[in-house]
């Protein structure tokens, strides 16, 4: 297992340089003046000169490009042009809100697929496969930030049982208890969000990896000695048709760590999404650049959980 942890690290590398030169690349190709974005259309051209030699803006395409790998590479991600910081500090301090609403909702997503999909794949072919088969593919071909926006005027608009937006109260004077449960009231509805997006497509692999297990031979003969369903689902079936679960479970992770942009701008939730779209609007692209290395970074890191993961439980992987 130690080996083939280290060719997956190895092989990491190469990959994260690839993404850091295309983030590189879509920054650069990308329209407007950071500058002009920054002092304003009618501003000193002396000043504007001035700028773009402090940020190394005047320089030859391929210098920056380098120079740009180099500084990645010593894990310098440039500074801010607004707030005069490092790029990287001010994304890594909105990754915890982030995280906050990530992390829950690939457990719910993770634990409602699962269960639903073996749900269905125990009933395969009744109504109830068909009405959960239909509520799956409903689920996934919903944009995320169109479900939110439903729960917020839903929930929030009519019912009145959550708030709008914001990770706290308009005060923000909550300590202690009192604060954990505000910012747990407000995580519900970005939280249910992200779950109902997501666990759509893990029940919809859960039912079909379940039901193919279901009818393979091995398991028609344990169950044809008379062994209860629940058992042999349970205690044979679930190891097998779970492989592909992690898969795309592992796949969702990079998956909601993209969402969360979205549902992050329609709940105001100050995480990474609104620390990047704020950042695009006034063309701070040293900060736009740091967010997206950090949510490629976590797509890379999910899939090579996911790769671990699978080799873990199937011991051939390790092998091929």
């Amino acid at each position: 297992m130690s080996g083939y942890l280290a060719r997956r690290l190895l092989q990491t590398i190469p990959l994260l340089l690839g993404v850091a030169a295309v983030v590189w690349g879509m920054i650069e190709v990308a329209p407007g003046d950071p500058i002009v974005a920054i002092a304003g259309e009618d501003g000193d051209p002396a000043y504007y000169a001035e700028m773009r030699e402090r940020f190394g803006l005047d320089r030859p395409a391929p210098e920056r490009f380098a120079a740009y790998l180099g500084n990645v590479a010593r894990g310098d991600l440039g500074t801010s042009y607004r707030l005069q910081r490092p790029a990287a500090a001010v994304v890594l301090e909105a990754l915890p809100a982030t995280l906050l609403l990530v992390a829950p909702a690939l457990l719910l997503a993770t634990l409602l697929g699962t269960t639903l999909g073996t749900l269905a794949a125990r009933r395969h072919g009744s109504r109830s496969d068909a009405a959960l088969s239909a509520l799956s593919l409903t689920g996934q071909a919903l944009p995320v930030f169109w479900t939110a926006q439903l729960l917020v005027l839903v929930f929030a608009y009519r019912l009145a049982w959550f708030p709008v937006q914001g990770m706290e109260g308009l005060r923000g004077d909550a300590e202690g208890l009192a604060r954990l449960a505000d910012v747990a009231h407000h995580m519900v509805l970005p939280v249910a969000a992200l779950t109902l997006q997501y666990a759509a497509p893990v029940a919809r692999v859960a039912r079909a990896s379940v039901v193919d297990v279901l009818h393979r031979d091995y398991l028609r003969t344990a169950l044809a000695k008379g062994l209860p369903a629940g058992r042999v689902l349970r205690a044979h079936a679930l190891r097998t048709a779970l492989l592909p679960v992690v898969t795309v479970v592992a796949a969702q992770m990079g998956f909601l760590v993209t969402g969360s942009v979205l549902v992050e701008t329609v709940f105001a939730w100050p995480g990474v999404g609104r620390v990047m779209l704020g950042a695009m609007l006034a063309r701070d692209l040293p900060v736009v650049t740091a967010a997206l290395l950090l949510l490629a970074v976590a797509v890379v890191l999910a899939n090579l959980l996911a790769d671990l993961l699978y080799a873990a439980l199937d011991p051939r992987v390790r092998d091929a």
